[in-house]
C-alpha cells in the first residue's frame, strides 16, 4: 500500500495517565493514500498491524470524527509528551478540532460508557457466568422424569428412591418428540446391594461417562416402565456450545483485568469501569467546556476504581447519575447537532492537496 503518515501517537492508559505494571503500550494514527489508489481499487480504509497498533485513512478518519467517536475526537486531543509523529497536514484538522464537538458526543460518549456498566456489571460476560454453567455437564444433567403431574431431574428421581443410572433401560416412545420410557432391572440391583454377583438384564443405562448422548435398551416383553422420562436434547447442544466458548474465553483472557471489587460477590472487569468513569468525566468537559483532557485530572481516582477499591455500588450509582446530568448540559452547551458536511468535504480536499 502506497501511504504516507499524516499522525502517529500513544493512546490508552499512557496516555490517561492511568498505567499499571501491566499496560501495554498501544498506537493509533492517521494516514493519507495516493490518488491512484483513491481513485482506483486499492482504497483501504483501516490499516491494523497489531491489536495494540491501528491507523485510519484520512477519509474514514474525518468520517468517525464526524459521528463523535470516543476513540477518535481523543486524537484531537492527544498530550505532546505522547505524540510519535506529526505531519503538517494534519495540523489542518487540529486546528478546526472545536468544530467536531456537537451533540452527538452526548450519545457516543454516554452511549459507550453505558455498554461499560452493562459489562461490569457481567452482562454478556462470561467472568461472572454461574459456575453451574462453566462446568461440563453430562446428558444425564438433562433427563426429567415425570411424577405425579410435575417433572424433576432425572438425578434427584433416582437419588430419592435409592436407584442408579446404571441399572436402568431407556426405550423410545413412538410420537413423543425425546420422550422415552425408563425401565429398571431390580435384580441386579439388589445383588451388587447384597454383594452378590449380578445377573443383569442387559440394561445400558441412560449415559456413559463420556457420552454425548442417552444410550436405548432393549426390555423383556411385559415388563413394565417405572416412568416416563424426557431428554432435553436442544438444552444440551445449548450448553455444549456455551461450555465451549467459555473454554475458550479462558484461554484469551487477561487475566489481570479482573478484580475483586468493594461490597461485590464476583470478580469485575475493573477495565471497563474505568472507562465508563473516564467517558462520563470526558463527556461532561465537551458539553461544559468544549474541550476533551486526555490526560487524566483523577488519574489516581480512575486507578482505585481499576483496582476494584471502590464500591461497585457508588460507581453505578454516580454514573447513572452523571447520564441524567448529561442530557442537561448538552441541551445547554450551544454545541451544533453535528458536523457541518461542506466543511468536512473542503477540509478532506485541502487535506489531499498538502504537500
Amino acid at each position: 500500500m502506497n501511504h504516507q503518515l499524516l499522525f502517529k501517537t500513544i493512546v490508552g492508559s499512557q496516555a490517561y495517565g492511568a498505567t499499571t505494571p501491566a499496560s501495554d503500550t498501544d498506537y493509533k494514527g492517521v494516514y493519507r493514500q495516493s490518488i491512484d489508489e483513491l481513485i482506483g481499487f486499492g482504497y483501504r480504509e483501516q490499516w491494523e498491524i497489531s491489536k495494540d497498533e491501528c491507523y485510519y485513512e484520512v477519509r474514514r478518519f474525518l468520517q468517525l470524527l464526524q459521528s463523535g467517536n470516543p476513540t477518535v475526537l481523543e486524537l484531537l486531543y492527544m498530550p505532546d509528551r505522547c505524540i510519535v509523529h506529526k505531519h503538517p497536514a494534519f495540523d489542518l484538522i487540529i486546528a478546526q478540532r472545536h468544530r467536531f464537538l456537537t451533540q452527538k458526543c452526548r450519545h457516543s460518549f454516554g452511549g459507550y460508557a453505558v455498554q461499560q456498566i452493562q459489562k461490569a456489571r457481567g452482562l454478556n460476560k462470561k467472568m461472572n457466568w454461574e459456575k453451574a454453567r462453566v462446568q461440563r455437564k453430562t446428558p444425564l444433567d438433562f433427563v426429567y422424569a415425570y411424577e405425579n403431574g410435575k417433572t424433576m431431574p432425572l438425578t434427584q428421581w433416582l437419588a430419592q428412591r435409592g436407584l442408579h443410572q446404571q441399572w436402568c433401560g431407556l426405550t423410545r416412545l413412538d410420537h413423543f418428540r425425546d420422550g422415552y420410557a425408563l425401565y429398571y432391572d431390580e435384580a441386579a440391583h439388589e445383588a451388587e446391594a447384597g454383594g452378590r454377583q449380578p445377573q443383569p438384564l442387559g440394561f445400558k443405562g441412560v449415559v456413559l461417562d463420556d457420552s454425548n448422548d442417552i444410550r436405548l435398551s432393549d426390555t423383556p416383553l411385559g415388563m413394565a416402565p417405572l416412568t416416563i422420562v424426557s431428554f432435553n436434547k436442544d438444552g444440551y447442544s445449548v450448553h455444549c456450545k456455551e461450555y465451549r466458548q467459555y473454554q475458550e474465553w479462558l484461554e484469551k483472557r487477561n487475566e489481570n483485568r479482573y478484580v475483586d471489587v468493594t461490597d461485590h460477590q464476583q470478580q469485575i472487569d475493573g477495565k471497563n469501569l474505568m472507562h465508563c468513569r473516564r467517558l462520563l468525566d470526558v463527556a461532561l468537559e465537551i458539553a461544559r467546556e468544549q474541550t476533551i483532557r486526555v490526560e487524566r485530572p483523577n488519574a489516581d481516582y480512575l486507578l482505585s476504581i481499576r483496582r476494584g477499591a471502590v464500591s461497585l455500588e457508588a460507581i453505578i450509582d454516580q454514573a447513572e447519575a452523571d447520564l441524567l446530568r448529561l442530557d442537561q448540559a448538552f441541551a445547554h452547551s450551544g454545541l451544533p447537532e453535528e458536523v457541518d458536511k461542506n466543511f468536512l468535504e473542503e477540509l478532506l480536499l485541502a487535506i489531499r492537496r498538502h504537500p
